[in-house]
Order: structure tokens, then C-alpha cells, then sequence
């Protein structure tokens, strides 16, 4: 328990870092007014790291879930339903002695995504958005290691402090076969160019 405390908190301090460099980065740059507009609006690439915390169920267990990963927003898919970002997202998940679902396992996942970006009425600094990913886990820890098909459907809101910088607070439904379902609560930071 005090190892996916103590990757928390340091996850939690490198995602204040990175904003408060991003941020001080920024406010060096010239006025708007100065700045030539973005060849394509319509599109950006998002580099995103994630510390949260999983709770498996039963029993509401805790243990640390890291993830980074990059996406890519395609302006010809902001019409699309289904999502307008493509995703790769890496993760991974272990509580110390009390790793994956109980185990010894630890657990990588590497997996691909789409996001569905879309505004909230009323406000320009908070938006929303889905995400569906699916890609193989590997569960580490015993003496082969075994590989599973990943399923995550997630929903969340992301706070913009500028064009650049981002929190996003996202709630995660995770399946993987053979293991029962389970929960992720994640915060993380988001710089997009």
C-alpha cells in the first residue's frame, strides 16, 4: 500500500511540475495578436500522463494505476459520433504486494483508443469526453507471462488553463477476460501542440 501511495504522490508532483513549466513556458511567448494562426485549427496532438487509482471490486481494494500515452485529433472526424481523437495509451497497474486483482501480477497494457471531444454548454474552460480503448494486457509476476484482451470505456471532463495545458478527471469501467471487472479514478496532466 505505501508503494502505490508513494508512485501516486510522485506521479501526482511530476504532473504539477509539468504544468507549472508549461505554464511559466507560455506566459514567455508574444501576444495573441502577435502569434500567426494555426494552419489547421482542426487538429492537435496530445501527450497525456495519468496517475489514479483503481478499485477492484469486490472489496474497493486500492492500487496504483500509471498511464501515458498520445492522441491525435483528426478535424475531418469532428462530425463523426463514435470520436474524433485516435489514442495509444500504455499502463501500468500494481499495488505493491497486493498487485493486480488481489495477485502477485503485475499488469501492462498497451492499447489502442478513440475520443469523442465535445463541449459543455455554458463554458469555454471545461469540456468533456468518451473514450473507448482495447488492447492486450500482460499479466507479469509469475514465472511466463500471460496475455489478455483489454476493454475500457472511460468518461471524463478536462479543465483547459490555456490552448496548451489541461487536467484531465476521468472515470474508467476496465474488463479483461478472466478477471473481473474493476474501476479507475484518474487525474492527469495533457500538453497538446
Amino acid at each position: 500500500m505505501m508503494i502505490a501511495k508513494s508512485i501516486l504522490h510522485k506521479g501526482l508532483c511530476t504532473c504539477a511540475l509539468v504544468l507549472l513549466l508549461g505554464g511559466a513556458v507560455s506566459a514567455q511567448t508574444a501576444p495573441a495578436e502577435a502569434q500567426q494562426p494555426a494552419p489547421d485549427a482542426g487538429t492537435s496532438t496530445d501527450f497525456f500522463l495519468m496517475p489514479g487509482s483503481d478499485f477492484d471490486r469486490p472489496g474497493l481494494v486500492p492500487r496504483a494505476n500509471l498511464n501515458i500515452g498520445i492522441g491525435h485529433t483528426f478535424g475531418f472526424l469532428k462530425k463523426d459520433p463514435i470520436g474524433d481523437e485516435l489514442t495509444f495509451a500504455y499502463t501500468y497497474e500494481n499495488a505493491g504486494s497486493h498487485g493486480f486483482f488481489h495477485t502477485a501480477f503485475g499488469s501492462h497494457t498497451e492499447a489502442l483508443g478513440i475520443m469523442k471531444n465535445f463541449g459543455i454548454p455554458k463554458t469555454k474552460i471545461v469540456t468533456g469526453y468518451s473514450w473507448i480503448q482495447a488492447g492486450l494486457t500482460s499479466f507479469t509476476g509469475y514465472v511466463h507471462v500471460e496475455n489478455r484482451f483489454y476493454d475500457g470505456e472511460s468518461l471524463g471532463a478536462a479543465i483547459h488553463f490555456n490552448d496548451r495545458n489541461s487536467i484531465w478527471i476521468q472515470e474508467s469501467y476496465n474488463k479483461i477476460p478472466t478477471v473481473p471487472w474493476y474501476t479507475t479514478t484518474g487525474i492527469g496532466y495533457t500538453w497538446s501542440w
